[in-house]
């Protein structure tokens, strides 16, 4: 009898095993609802989770410097319409940011795809200091994902502020834009988390990370003093050390320059901070560093990412 027990009770461990096991593997679910902003922030994302262990699947909604005013818009297009193409922009794949004016998808297609576990949505940049720009259409959209997608945590991705020596920042009321780096920080954390609290829901941190980074005494990006811009030659650029933006580059003989989206270190922090917000663990364990980010400098990335994430506040529901 004691022999039938216990083998019985290795049964039991292995039928349980295998049960662990299986709920382990099923994929993270995600899907984004974004701009520029949210590609440049998921682009090493993929890498991450699977040498983490993780399987991830991603579905997106994105249209070049598209806000929450102009996804609601076509969203409630497509509700008042189906065959309004206005309604339905988005190729919803990797390919394209384009809007399409026809043969693309509605917000609604792309959402009934399949069973979400996380759903993100995010403020254009240009906007992201603006708190009345979020209202309504945070709420209404927040409201048309969850009605669709019950079970799926709603949450918003923080952009981040653009590089210190920005021609340009966002603006904060009207045409009056924020002064500096530290300013439009300051003024997108504070928009988001407010709206964040008012729906009740969580913050992907991205921007307090870029803000973390940038403001480091030693590892924070410094304007090179010696680069005159106006008598430059190519292929001559300015030190660029531990820019998390795209800053200076040569193309067709032109000088051009980029303070708002993220280059390779960039991209690379808001991936770690995705990491470890959606998967609740610490990415400093990771070892997968994009090509062209020092080793050193992408150490401390992961390390920051996981403060911010450790220092956020977890979904209210």
């Amino acid at each position: 009898m004691k022999k039938y027990f216990w083998r019985l009770q290795l049964c039991l461990l292995f039928v349980l095993a295998l049960y662990a096991s299986a709920a382990q593997a099923e994929p993270l679910k995600l899907f984004v609802i974004g701009n520029s902003f949210s590609r440049n922030a998921t682009q090493f994302l993929t890498e991450l989770a699977k040498e983490g262990g993780h399987e991830l699947i991603i579905g997106r909604a994105e249209l070049g410097g598209c806000s929450l005013k102009e996804h609601w818009e076509r969203a409630a297009a497509e509700i008042a319409n189906p065959n309004d193409p206005y309604g339905s922009p988005y190729a919803g794949t990797d390919r394209s940011m384009a809007r399409l004016t026809k043969g693309g998808k509605s917000l609604r297609q792309l959402l009934a795809s399949d069973k979400w576990d996380v759903i993100t949505m995010q403020q254009a940049s240009i906007y992201s200091g603006a708190l009345d720009s979020y209202q309504p259409y945070a709420r209404n959209l927040y409201e048309f994902v969850h009605k669709l997608q019950p079970q799926a945590k709603v949450v918003f991705h923080e952009t981040w502020p653009y590089r210190s020596d920005s021609r340009d920042f966002t603006r904060i009321d009207g045409d009056i834009r924020a002064t500096d780096q530290q300013s439009m920080w300051q003024y997108l954390h504070h928009a988001y988390y407010t709206e964040a609290c008012a729906l009740g829901i969580a913050v992907i941190p991205n921007g307090d990370a870029f803000w973390k980074v940038g403001n480091d005494p030693k590892w924070g990006y410094k304007k090179d003093p010696n680069f005159d811009v106006s008598k430059a030659v190519e292929p001559a650029l300015p030190d660029q050390t531990n820019s998390l933006n795209g800053g200076y580059w040569w193309s067709k003989g032109k000088l051009r320059f980029d303070s708002h989206h993220a280059n390779a270190a960039g991209r690379y922090l808001g991936a770690l901070v995705w990491y470890g917000f959606l998967f609740h663990e610490s990415p400093e364990k990771l070892t997968f560093v994009p090509k062209g980010v020092p080793t050193d400098f992408a150490a401390h990335l992961r390390k920051v990412a996981w403060q911010v994430v450790q220092d956020n506040p977890r979904p209210l529901k």
